[in-house]
This record gives structure tokens, C-alpha cells and sequence, in this order.
């Protein structure tokens, strides 16, 4: 076993939607223990609707920009340095209302949500944007469902 180096330029790049991803560890170096990803969210950008995962736990790095986080009915927003997680079972979302991309470093451990990307960018192609019930089927494939909001 030796050590892995992915330079700058490198990694698998995912679209989905209008953000952008580069896989830096989809597993396969870790035993399937850690997923890693660089996630560039364009401004004025919302992301997923909120959900919960039952298998992995999520962390997200800010290295630029100014990024929300909605976990239930709170939001906060997170500068850069700052670091949120959702573990297992806590609903959660992000989006960018800033006027500057933000970027992140995500976690996913273990590394089960990985594959979902790549599954979410064969969904990219259609210019209505994603279909929210596309996606939350294929949440469902990766132990993730969809948080109805209360009324």
C-alpha cells in the first residue's frame, strides 16, 4: 500500500445541475471508509431539498464564499474556515445566496453517497433542471430520503 497524491488539476469532475464536483477519494484508496469531494456551488444557487441519510455522515469545510446550511426549520450561514456536520439522521440542506461561488470540502463517510454524484449527472441533461422526483429516487438508492416540510 503507498500514499495517494491528486494534484490540483486532478480528480473526477461531476456536474450536477449548475454546481460543479471534483472527486478527490471516491473510496477506493480508503476501503470504502471516506469519500472526498470539492464542491463549487455558483451564486444564487439553492442545492438539494432538504434530507436525512441513515448510512454516512456528511461534513462540509467552507474554503470560500458564504454558503447556508438549513438543518429543519433553522439557517444559518457559514463563513470560510468554518465546518458543519450532519451526521447520520439530521435533515439538512445548503445553498448559495451569496454573489460569489462557494466552495467546500465535503466529506462522506463511509464513502456510500459517492456514486450518487455520478448518478445525479446523468439527470443534468435536462435544461427544465433536475426533477425532484428523479432525485429522490435515487436518494433512496443510497439509504437518503427526502424531509417533507410541516405545515
Amino acid at each position: 500500500m503507498s500514499i495517494a497524491i491528486v494534484g490540483a488539476a486532478q480528480g473526477e469532475t461531476v456536474s450536477v445541475g449548475p454546481m460543479r464536483m471534483r472527486i478527490l477519494e471516491d473510496g477506493g484508496r480508503t476501503e470504502h471508509r471516506l469519500g472526498l469531494v470539492e464542491l463549487t456551488i455558483p451564486p444564487h444557487v439553492d442545492g438539494p431539498p432538504q434530507h436525512v441519510h441513515h448510512k454516512h455522515d456528511e461534513t462540509f469545510y467552507v474554503i470560500s464564499g458564504a454558503p447556508s446550511f438549513t438543518c429543519g426549520t433553522e439557517t444559518i450561514t457559514a463563513e470560510p474556515g468554518a465546518l458543519v456536520a450532519a451526521p447520520i439522521g439530521a435533515p439538512h440542506t445548503f445553498a448559495n445566496p451569496g454573489d460569489v461561488p462557494a466552495v467546500l470540502l465535503c466529506t462522506v463517510t463511509p464513502d456510500l453517497y459517492i456514486d450518487y454524484f455520478r448518478q445525479l449527472e446523468r439527470l443534468s441533461g435536462d435544461p427544465g433542471g433536475l426533477d425532484p422526483a428523479a432525485v429522490a429516487d435515487i436518494m433512496s438508492r443510497y439509504a437518503t430520503e427526502v424531509v417533507r416540510p410541516a405545515h
